[in-house]
């Protein structure tokens, strides 16, 4: 009897050893995950509860919005107003494809202003209800702007008659007003929020545990996976007890936490928000104007954050351990992001140009990639763009920009987990967004005020007569270059020798000989004339569209255009204008990144390989 119940213990020891194995080395349950970045939700339809204003009267419907000028919105790399229909689309799209999981990293508001903030819960709470979608947020520099909540406001809301109408939180933020501007509405909604009042509004989208969770911790939680329980997180989850050192006096929230959604999924959101005091403090200080913004990103967590990377160590080698898939998500990108041509840019426009100095380290690549990210998805440039960064030890970090719904090309990614090895990212662009335009008839009303007050510059009224949302967000591209990135951004004499140069002119800047260019054009069939239909201004144009979409908008500057673009590059790099040499490789590399739409990640192989629609 001994001998067989022996036997039986013995089977059984093998039996549970052979399905602890299996169960690490089974193919995981496909899950769909989409990411939804930089959305700088705005809730258009609010209504301040603390002021008699309502905002401003639609001429056709006789509803009151609140929204910004369109002036605002084409010196702006956001747009403020219909990113609200392609959120919602956004979302609808999601609820038809039949995913769950959605995350959002960060700017999931714009500036943490409570009206908007507490809109975009409402939203995100009716989904929940009736979808049952699961949202995970993080973090971004816009939510929140500041670790305080501090007064703030706009002076660019649209007003009656197409003026602009100023609102603030406070009447400190009141500068002299004249006698032709509206009067200026006071209301608390506009302040920009803290840590505190957004993780709170926000608390059931992942900042805070929930019950349905299989698991949920912090970088300062001090429980094991094995001992856990929801009452534990939700003590440790307090954000008195979620903080770090910023100097010797001040410590600032960290709104970092790591989930399990669903078995075997873990989801790590990153707090990569750093804000540095603008001087050496004395003492305690939670006055927002002593530190900095948190923009820059990365490069200032390996300063300031180092409990985040120990943190991230420690969380990659338990997914490890214990057969999780681990996705990352933050506000930042982790990868450089544009293309490796940052130091050629750099040489062209300065270093502190073309949002240069958001540029991550490579140190920041080198340390999460040992640290055992493996796949990361990251906002704040409003770019679409993936980067491979493979360390000295030979770990390699795919960091997948996600593009913003509030700037050219509008859209999310998809991820699918086919198995532990195995993803596929799919790019889903908001090409239609229901009553995009609607606001149409109120931006008419504005241009016919600056025009009749001869406003010194105005913006191109053909943006009014867009069919759909992604080419409304090519036509706010088209007017942020005239208006924004060439007055700031180009080198004035540079700018002046390529903006009125034809297509022609530029590809006859070479050293190559007449015969040679000849035979060129012929073997690409393609004809001297047809570089003449565009300038200088077109190619820059093109080139910020390659730079925002990436793949995704070969098709907005067509395959004719690109093979002029190519041949016009290696007519410039053959110049003897160091400048133009530059400008072509920078476009070259642009154009020529890495898979950015729809590919798939191998992490046995390290491999990522483009997928053909």
């Amino acid at each position: 009897m001994n001998k067989f119940y022996n036997s039986c213990s013995i089977l059984l020891i093998f039996t549970v050893l052979f399905s602890c194995e299996k169960k690490t080395t089974e193919i995981f349950e496909p899950i769909k995950i989409a990411f939804i970045a930089d959305a700088h939700f705005q809730d258009i339809h609010a209504h301040f509860d603390d002021a008699n204003y309502q905002g401003v009267k639609h001429p056709e419907t006789g509803e009151y919005v609140n929204i910004r000028t369109m002036e605002a919105q084409l010196h702006s790399t956001r747009i403020f107003n219909e990113n609200y229909f392609a959120f919602l689309e956004a979302l609808d799209d999601i609820v038809a494809r039949g995913i769950k999981y959605v995350a959002l990293p960060g700017d999931f508001s714009d500036d943490g202003q409570p009206v908007h903030v507490k809109g975009l819960r409402k939203i995100l709470d009716q989904y929940s209800k009736k979808h049952g979608l699961l949202f995970f947020a993080t973090t971004g520099n816009h939510d929140p702007v500041k670790p305080f909540t501090q007064d703030a406001g706009k002076t660019d809301f649209l007003g009656e008659g197409g003026k602009e109408q100023i609102i603030v939180s406070s009447n400190k933020n009141l500068k002299s007003i004249n006698k032709t501007q509206l009067k200026p509405i006071i209301t608390s909604e506009i302040k920009k929020w803290g840590y505190k009042d957004i993780l709170n509004e926000m608390s059931s989208f992942g900042f805070y545990p929930q019950k349905e969770y299989v698991y949920w911790e912090t970088p300062f939680s001090n429980y094991t996976y094995i001992n856990y329980s929801f009452e534990k997180a939700l003590e440790a989850s307090a954000l008195t007890k979620r903080v770090y050192a910023i100097d010797a006096f001040n410590k600032h929230p960290d709104a970092s936490y790591l989930v399990e959604p669903t078995e075997g999924l873990w989801l790590l959101a990153i707090d990569a928000n750093v804000y540095m005091p603008n001087k050496e403090l004395a003492g305690t200080s939670n006055n927002p104007n002593d530190f900095s913004g948190a923009s820059i990103g990365y490069n200032n967590v390996l300063l300031q954050k180092q409990h985040l990377i120990s943190w991230v160590k420690k969380v990659a080698k338990e997914a490890q351990e214990k057969g999780k898939v681990l996705i990352a998500f933050s506000h930042y990108p982790m990868v450089e992001f544009n293309d490796d041509a940052s130091e050629e840019m750099k040489a062209v426009f300065g270093e502190n140009k073309m949002q240069l100095h958001r540029v991550p380290k490579s140190e920041v690549a080198e340390t999460f990639a040992d640290a055992g990210i493996k796949i990361h998805f990251g906002g704040h440039m409003h770019i679409n763009d993936t980067g491979v960064y493979k360390s000295k030890k030979g770990n390699t970090l795919f960091n997948i920009q996600t593009p913003s719904l509030a700037a050219y090309a509008p859209g999310y990614k998809i991820l699918s987990i086919h198995n532990k090895s195995e993803f596929e990212v799919e790019t889903v662009v908001i090409k239609s967004a229901k009553n995009f335009n609607s606001l149409f008839p109120l931006y008419k009303q504005e241009y016919a005020y600056l025009n009749e007050t001869g406003a010194p510059s105005i913006w191109d009224k053909e943006i009014l007569l867009t069919k759909n949302y992604k080419e409304f967000t090519k036509f706010h591209l088209k007017e942020l270059v005239r208006l924004r990135f060439l007055p700031s951004d180009w080198p004035e004499n540079f700018a002046d020798s390529l903006l009125t140069l034809s297509g022609k002119d530029l590809l006859l800047k070479n050293t190559i000989e007449t015969t040679l260019l000849k035979k060129v054009l012929e073997e690409n069939n393609v004809t001297l004339e047809s570089f003449e239909n565009w300038t200088g201004f077109d190619m820059i144009n093109d080139f910020y569209k390659l730079r925002s979409a990436d793949e995704l908008a070969f098709e907005d500057i067509g395959a004719s255009r690109l093979k002029q673009y190519e041949l016009v590059c290696h007519a410039l790099k053959n110049s003897d204008n160091d400048m133009f040499k530059l400008w072509a490789n920078i476009f070259e590399k642009s154009k020529n990144g890495q898979p950015a739409n729809h590919f798939k990640i191998n992490l046995e192989q390290n491999s990522i390989e483009r997928i053909l629609n």
